[in-house]
């Protein structure tokens, strides 16, 4: 048995630029400059997703900078960025609302185990073959959950008697609750946050160095700042949530929750939505920055980056940690060059939360609402989704049943039963590119394997030839009962010819062998050819070789050809 390397798993890109000594201080200047780009970039963001997500402005940072930091020491991408990001929103809010923040650190830190070992496994290649419509489907339906949780800052709502309004979890419970007090709307915060839409939304017109929700937390705070002071018109802040935010933010100590068995069966559920979402969208930025680059980055070496960042970064009060790709793209754009710029961005970060703060506590909730239903929009993917209606029912089923279960159920039904239908898309597919089929009459015949000289020769009455296209798995294994059912001849030998086999499965090996019991008991001789050396090792291990002899087995029709003749004659 060959023993396991680490290394054929787990080489982070910074790693490797120090092995090679291939850094120089331009590519530092170049790094660091993007990398304070992209904490500009990331202040804002980390703000309104820790808060959006039920946790503190606080713990929105500290993931951008304690996971922005590991995914960039440890990945396996040279521009990923890492942080909170939207699409986890929803499923963090659930998560705290059932088993409070105890709960997120267990099925955090469940989730990066997850995510460590798919990438040991070398898992990682096959997490980006997600089918589109799933990806569509549930990205949109995030996009349309995170919409929905802002409406109440975003238009200032609270109940028709006065008191804060308590907005249930569920979608269209939400929606009648919204619609109840809809009387009560505040305009001055529904002007701030139309302001900060229209800035998200226009600014990057004037420049792309510095992102609009940045410019729109300023002027939105001092105008919030403004209508106290001069008018007495009072608009809800931070502060008024967050008070402790006045006295600074010292870096928090380490917290260890209470590890249960118990605990651990009922967020794993949860936790495995983390990770595969975690999964998928670090993954699918990573792909996108290599499209831009031309570079390539290792995915099993990123989600176990990925993964140690979730298994770490709870315990210090953080939020689950993936790739962003708005904020990896402005790495690229900025002109970051190695993991070193994500590096900068979780320093910037740590110098802001230590020393700006208290800043926070004057920026209005109804901004960061503006910001996050800006955030939605370009989640939404509505083109694409669009797009996709026009495709065949079966991706347009796809696409609607993922979005619907995400809007109206959770993230959790919509992710398990998405990777179900893709496995089952996957299983379809290949099916319909496989199968079984008897040849008749002539087969083309070549006098061994390197010969370029084709023949036709007539197939002999007393030779039954089965051709397997594709592999040889559960999903056409029992064809093989089918065809010699409908086959009303009795014939001496049955060729079986696997060239086109790449792999066989256990159910496949266990028709195989019945087909070779059954024919015994006929008195009909089975003969393997075009069997490929993997598949014939795979016969071997099996203990398939008992059902059948090895000198019926052959790597062309040639050879089988020879010895079905050798047999009749006899």
């Amino acid at each position: 048995m060959a023993k396991f390397d680490i290394r054929e798993v787990f080489q982070p890109k910074l790693f490797e630029l120090i092995k090679n000594r291939s850094y120089s201080k331009k590519l530092f200047f170049q790094d660091l400059i993007a990398g304070i780009i992209i904490g500009i970039v990331a202040i804002p963001l980390a703000i309104a997703f820790g808060i959006a997500s039920g946790v503190s402005p606080q713990q929105g940072l500290i993931t951008a900078i304690i996971g922005g930091f590991i995914v960039s020491f440890l990945g396996g991408s040279n521009f990923q960025i890492g942080g909170p990001t939207g699409a986890f929103i929803v499923i963090i809010a659930g998560i705290i609302a059932e088993f409070g923040i105890p709960g997120l650190i267990i099925a955090t830190v469940l989730a990066g185990v997850i995510l460590i070992l798919i990438g040991v496994l070398k898992l990682g290649d096959f997490i980006k073959f997600m089918p589109y419509p799933i990806l569509v489907g549930f990205t949109s339906g995030i996009a349309v959950v995170i919409f929905s949780t802002q409406i109440k800052d975003f238009f200032g709502l609270t109940s028709i008697d006065g008191s804060p309004l308590m907005v249930p979890s569920e979608f269209l419970d939400k929606w009648v609750v919204y619609f109840q007090n809809f009387s009560t709307i505040n305009i001055w915060a529904t002007l701030i946050a139309v302001i900060t839409l229209v800035i998200a939304f226009t600014w990057q017109k004037v420049t792309k160095k510095i992102p609009g929700s940045l410019i729109a937390i300023i002027l939105c705070t001092v105008l919030a700042l403004v209508l106290k002071n001069q008018f007495n018109i009072e608009v809800a802040t931070i502060g008024n949530k967050y008070p402790e935010l006045s006295g600074g933010s010292p870096l928090p100590s380490p917290v260890v929750p209470q590890i249960t068995i118990k605990s651990i069966r009922l967020l794993l559920s949860p936790a495995f939505t983390i990770a595969m979402l975690c999964a998928i969208e670090s993954l699918m930025s990573a792909m996108v920055a290599d499209g831009v680059t031309g570079k390539k980055h290792h995915s099993n070496t990123e989600l176990i980056g990925q993964g140690v960042a979730n298994v770490i970064v709870p315990f210090f009060g953080g939020i689950p940690v993936t790739g962003a790709i708005a904020r990896t793209m402005t790495n690229i754009n900025n002109g970051g060059k190695t993991p070193v710029a994500g590096i900068v961005h979780a320093v910037f970060l740590l110098l802001i939360y230590l020393f700006l703060m208290p800043l926070a506590a004057y920026i209005p909730f109804a901004c960061l609402a503006g910001i996050l239903v800006f955030v939605a929009y370009n989640m939404s993917e509505w083109r694409s989704f669009r797009a996709i209606l026009k495709d065949p029912i079966s991706d347009v089923l796809v696409l609607l049943v993922t979005f619907f279960l995400t809007v109206i159920f959770d993230l959790t039904i919509a992710i398990q039963i998405g990777l179900l239908i893709a496995a089952v898309l996957f299983i379809k597919r290949v099916m319909d590119t496989s199968g079984i089929t008897v040849i008749e009459n002539e087969i083309k015949r070549t006098e061994d394997q390197e010969s370029q000289d084709i023949k036709i020769e007539q197939i002999p009455e007393k030779i039954e030839i089965f051709e397997i296209d594709g592999p040889f798995f559960f999903g056409i294994a029992n064809t093989f009962d089918e065809i010699s059912y409908e086959t009303k001849s009795k014939p001496k030998v049955r060729i079986i010819r696997m060239r086109k086999v790449p792999f066989i499965d256990s159910t496949g090996l266990k028709n195989l062998a019945s087909l070779c019991s059954k024919s015994k008991k006929e008195k009909i001789h089975v003969i393997l050819s075009g069997v490929s050396p993997e598949v014939h090792e795979t016969l071997i291990k099996s203990g398939f070789l008992k059902y059948l002899d090895d000198e019926f087995i052959f790597d062309h029709i040639s050879k089988a050809l020879d010895k079905a003749n050798e047999i009749i004659a006899k």
